[in-house]
């Protein structure tokens, strides 16, 4: 992971990033933003939900998922985006083969943030 607050830009090399305990893969980060990627993501009936202490804004690249938040169901695919407030209870359903990129604000690779939901 990389972290920059020192007012330098940094750069993360592909073969420098560390994978996360939920197939994530841990972008560049800084101060109070961090990216992940979830690189081809097989079709999946969804983790438990969880409610995170992050904001999340994210983008399909390739597939198809589904995101449940509490009451709503929202349908993903290639060139959508979604964003999900943090405090808010919610799960992906992957139906097809899924590969994103997600923003969290702050970073949820860091403070441990980002641990599988109990």
């Amino acid at each position: 992971m990389s972290e920059t607050t020192s007012g330098r830009v940094s750069k993360v090399e592909a073969a420098d990033v560390e994978a996360g305990q939920m197939g994530q893969r841990y972008l560049a980060a800084g101060a109070q933003v961090g990216m992940r990627l979830w690189a081809a993501q097989p079709p999946s009936e969804g983790k438990p939900e969880a409610a995170r202490e992050y904001e999340t804004v994210g983008y399909v690249v390739t597939g198809r998922a589904r995101l449940r938040a509490e009451d709503q169901t929202l349908e993903l695919g290639p060139g959508d985006s979604w964003v999900v407030p943090a405090g808010v209870s919610h799960t992906y359903e992957i139906v097809e083969a899924f590969t994103a990129v997600e923003a969290t604000s702050p970073p949820a690779q860091q403070a441990g943030r980002d641990a599988p939901p109990d």
